[in-house]
C-alpha cells in the first residue's frame, strides 16, 4: 500500500492498493474510490461488538479489498490533520477514541481503559481510548494542530482531557479532579484534567471537538426552532 495525504484544514489520505490488499475503517470515512474496490461490513465478533457499543463507537467495520490495482481515499470529519502511524511489535499507540480513521488490515484496534475505573467514569473522554497494535500503517485524525512532547521517566504533564490525542503505551494516564469547589464551578476549565507520566511520547491536539462544541453551545437556541 502506498499513500499520499492531501488537503489543508480538511485533509484526505489517498491509498493506492495492489490486487488483494485491504483497508479497514470504522467511521464510514471513505470519500472516493475506484469501482474495483469491494466493501464488506463485519462486526468482528460479539465480544468486540459489545466493547465498541460500550465505548460509544460503531459496532461495525468496513473492509475494502482491491480487485486489481485500485485507489481509495479516506477523509477527515473535522478540521485538523491526518497522521500516519507505523504500527508493529514495540510500536503500539494509544489514541483518543474518535481518532482512528483507517488502516491496513494487519492493524488491530481494541479498547483501552483507564486503569483507575472510578476516576475514569467521572472523567468522561479520558476513561476510554483506543489501542492500535498488530502490524501495518494506520491513519489517525488530529483535531486542529498537533504538539508532541517526549517525557523522561517520571516527568509529568497535566493536560485538559480533550486535548490528549495519543501517547505511547509506556506513558501512564490518570484522571484528576480540578482541586477546589470554586475552581470547579467558576474556573471555566471543566472538572477533570489528565495527568500523563513518562517515559514516552505524548501527542496533544490544539482544537478538540468537545471544546469547540462547548464554545458554540451558548449561541444555539435552547428550545430549537418550530
Amino acid at each position: 500500500m502506498e499513500y499520499e495525504i492531501k488537503g489543508g484544514a480538511f485533509p484526505v489520505v489517498i491509498c493506492s492498493l495492489t490486487d488483494g490488499e485491504r483497508m479497514i475503517t470504522e467511521s464510514g470515512s471513505m470519500v472516493w474510490q475506484t469501482p474495483n474496490i469491494e466493501m464488506q461490513t463485519t462486526g468482528g465478533g460479539l465480544g468486540r461488538m459489545f466493547s465498541k457499543a460500550f465505548s460509544g463507537e460503531s459496532m461495525f467495520q468496513n473492509i475494502y479489498t482491491a480487485r486489481g490495482s485500485g485507489m481509495i481515499a479516506f477523509g477527515s470529519s473535522f478540521p485538523g490533520k491526518i497522521i500516519p502511524l507505523e504500527i508493529g511489535p514495540g510500536r503500539e499507540m494509544i489514541v483518543q477514541k474518535h481518532a482512528f480513521l483507517a488502516s491496513e488490515a494487519g492493524v488491530e484496534l481494541s479498547i483501552h481503559f483507564n486503569k483507575k475505573l472510578s476516576s475514569g467514569f467521572f472523567g468522561g473522554e479520558g476513561f476510554i481510548m483506543q489501542r492500535l497494535s498488530g502490524y501495518g500503517t494506520a491513519f489517525v485524525e488530529i483535531d486542529g494542530e498537533i504538539v508532541k512532547y517526549d517525557l523522561a521517566p517520571g516527568q509529568q504533564l497535566l493536560v485538559d482531557t480533550g486535548n490528549v490525542a495519543g501517547f505511547d503505551p509506556s506513558v501512564s494516564m490518570e484522571i484528576r479532579q480540578v482541586p477546589g469547589i470554586k475552581n470547579k464551578l467558576l474556573g471555566g476549565e471543566g472538572l477533570f484534567n489528565t495527568l500523563l507520566t513518562g517515559p514516552g511520547t505524548v501527542w496533544l491536539q490544539t482544537m478538540p471537538l468537545t471544546s469547540v462544541a462547548a464554545a458554540l453551545r451558548p449561541y444555539f437556541p435552547a428550545g430549537g426552532s418550530n
